[in-house]
Parts: structure tokens; sequence; C-alpha cells
């Protein structure tokens, strides 16, 4: 049956990125892979994660009904303080999440969302963008675009840098450098050779496609099913992640984010590497991705 025009609805472009369910758990839902609206929102906020839901998708695939409008304020999405969820998510990225972080040093893009002036906008009246961070090789695509824009510089780790070689500053080796005060990028080879996180204040940690918060495990976890370089770095990484960093927060491109307390993340950490050590390897396949 033809979904009702007058009706939210997701059509059969959805790529399964999981993107909607973040954005408006209460009215989507899994099936088969792919996202479905569950219900018809029912109040005024619930409308709005839609909205965002919309604006996010990387594939357009988010449907509201005929002739609706989107509230101007839906995106960014501010998570807590000066930290914004950016949406916009490019089918470049396969709808990797992008983060805005403003900081009185200069502001930050934490990876990008697709080119939209609306977004550019956004990030204007909030100050402009004086760094791009970039986690790694997959999230490049749309990084380009906003550099010119705002002038902004870009970093990211030598291991990925031919993916954008637009970028003003190269990470070297495997030691934490400075971006700004309070903002350090630690470098995370496993995902890719040259996967990088940012810590910001010690409370925000944008992990790329590192880590991320697992709905289904109710924990942290990492893509076991798409290491493109090493796992046994991977491994490593996380273990220096649980004994050296300190942070609350799990941002990740792909899958939920989480707040915890740094003790407790540490601790999650350091049973996370001692699961992977544990168990078997798994073959690439995007699509066992368990989000």
């Amino acid at each position: 049956m033809a979904a009702d025009s007058q009706e939210w609805h997701i059509d059969s472009g959805c790529i399964g990125c999981d993107v909607a369910r973040q954005l408006a758990p209460g009215t989507t839902a899994d099936r088969s892979g792919k996202t479905v609206i569950s219900r018809q929102p029912r109040d005024a906020e619930e409308e709005r994660e839609l909205w965002r839901a919309a604006l996010a998708c990387p594939v357009g695939a988010v449907r509201p009904p005929r002739r609706s409008q989107a509230p101007a304020d839906v995106l960014p999405m501010r998570i807590q303080d000066e930290v914004y969820l950016c949406g916009f998510t490019s089918r470049e990225t396969y709808g990797a999440q992008a983060y805005f972080v403003r900081r009185p040093e200069g502001n930050l893009l934490v990876d990008a969302p697709r080119w939209s002036r609306r977004a550019a906008a956004a990030y204007e009246r909030l100050g402009g963008i004086a760094h791009i961070l970039l986690t790694h090789r997959d999230h490049t695509a749309p990084a380009q675009r906003y550099a010119r824009h705002f002038g902004a510089r870009v970093w990211i780790h030598q291991d990925d840098a031919d993916a954008a070689r637009f970028a003003t500053d190269v990470l070297r080796g495997p030691a934490p450098v400075t971006v700004q005060r309070g903002v350090v990028a630690r470098p995370a080879p496993g995902h890719t050779a040259g996967s990088t996180l940012y810590l910001v204040d010690e409370r925000f940690c944008f992990t790329g496609d590192t880590l991320y918060w697992s709905r289904s495990a109710g924990d942290v976890e990492v893509f076991e099913s798409v290491v493109w370089y090493s796992r046994p770095e991977l491994i490593a990484t996380v273990r220096r992640l649980a004994a050296e960093a300190r942070f609350e927060w799990i941002l990740p491109g792909h899958g939920d984010r989480r707040q915890l307390p740094a003790g407790e993340m540490s601790r999650r950490l350091a049973a996370l590497a001692d699961r992977m050590d544990s168990r078997a390897g798994r073959a690439l396949d995007i699509g066992a991705v368990k989000w």
C-alpha cells in the first residue's frame, strides 16, 4: 500500500544507516534492516525529531506530510554545553554524523555534513568554523567545501591523508597532539590506519568509526565487521584509551552517542578490549553491524 502523503513515511530509498532511528526513536523502527515509521508523532517534540531525521537522512528517504515545512531551528541540535549534532548527513559517508563545537579559541567541525547552505548559515550564526577535524579517510568527502567556505584549517592523520589532500595540518606518528587549548587529537589505528579520536575538555570524545554505543548490546562497542586496517591494532587502541584517556561522552560517526561517568567509561573500554580478545574476528560486512 502506498504511503499516505498526508502522513510521515519513509520511502524505498532507505539504506538502513540508522540515522532516523537515532534522531526519532519514538516514531521509527527497524524492519529487516531498513527504517520504517512505527507510528505518527503524538506531540510537537516528536514532530521536531522527525524533521531532524528528514533533514539528516543522507538519501532523503524520510518524507514529511505534503506541504509541511521544516522548523528553522531543528539543526544543528545541541547535545550538551556548546557541542552540537550537525545532521545533514551525506550519502558519500553512509550517513555518518558530524559535530560542531563552539569554542572561544575557534569553533570546530568534527568530520563534515553534506554541503548545505542552510547548515553553513547556521554555523556562521554560531561564529564560523576555524578547524575541521577529520577522524579518518571514510569521512572526508564533504569537508573541502566547508573548509573553502570558512577558510578553516583541516586536520587528518598522515596514514589517511591521501583521502584529504586539501588538509592543512597532518598528524604524524602515534603521539597525541594538541589542536588548541583543551582539544587533543589522539591517533587510534584499527578501523583505518589513520583513524583519530578528538577529545575536548576531557569530556567529549569524537570517535569516528572507532567506538559507538550499541543499543542492541547496551554497551560500548566497535564495528567488528568493518575493520579495514587491523583488528589487533584496534584492540590495542581500545586498551590504551581505557588506560590513558578520560572522557564522558562517546560521539561517533555511526551508531548511538552516550554519556557515562568517566570512570565507568574507562571500565567499559577495558571490558570491551577483553571481549575482543576472547572472540574471533569477523568478515568484512557492513550489513552485519548490530546497532
